[in-house]
């Protein structure tokens, strides 16, 4: 998992419009293979990013993507608007997200470094510059309230989600989002402060 970095949106790539969502679905209703890989292939971030904003570990989130692309499966060819399919498997990711949160399973994601450089080289120095930064940008960043770490995950997704997606995921109004981002991007940038490190190290 990277550490939680601000970068623009400029550079994510986008998704694809609704008219080709809406032909993929029915591709893949059709039986059409590639179109389901297609279909996969555009969604997977967003419901990864939605089990990781649920603090979620790496197995139980894989778990939680499993599950909700079965329901996927089961459920393509009564969707009542193929068009926001993303939405749908936004929603269907948090509700299963918190399904595994009642049951326990709560791990908070780690920015490990491997160490496999010798020691006394300049990238395993610079390694351990990156390791402490990132340390300090996850203790802020564990430092805010549950909601607003779960909206910074959204919106660092790649690609980034829609509103619309991220206001099913998070069932968060659509135009507070905007709004509430905002806040969240200050408070982070007062806690990285805080531990003594530039907020400048938030878009590295």
């Amino acid at each position: 998992m990277p550490s939680p970095t601000l970068r623009s949106s400029r550079h994510r790539r986008a998704g694809r419009p609704p008219r080709e969502v809406t032909a993929l679905v029915e591709r893949a209703v059709a039986g059409d293979e590639r179109a389901w890989r297609e279909l996969v292939a555009e969604f997977e971030n967003l419901v990864w990013a939605v089990a990781r904003s649920h603090r979620l570990s790496d197995a139980d989130a894989a778990e939680v993507s499993q599950t909700t692309w079965t329901h996927l499966v089961e459920h393509l060819a009564r969707l009542h608007d193929p068009a926001r399919v993303g939405a749908w498997l936004a929603t269907t990711a948090r509700r299963e997200s918190l399904r595994v949160l009642r049951h326990g399973a709560r791990v908070m994601p780690s920015a490990d470094v491997t160490h496999d450089q010798p020691a006394d080289t300049p990238a395993y120095a610079a390694a351990l510059i990156a390791e402490e930064r990132d340390a300090v940008l996850w203790q802020a960043f564990a430092s805010l309230r549950e909601r607003d770490r779960a909206l910074l995950r959204m919106l660092v997704a790649d690609p980034r989600p829609s509103y619309e997606t991220i206001g099913a995921a998070l069932d968060m109004p659509i135009g507070s989002i905007g709004p509430t981002s905002a806040r969240a991007l200050t408070r982070l940038r007062h806690a990285v402060e805080a531990l003594g490190l530039s907020a400048d190290a938030l878009t590295d």
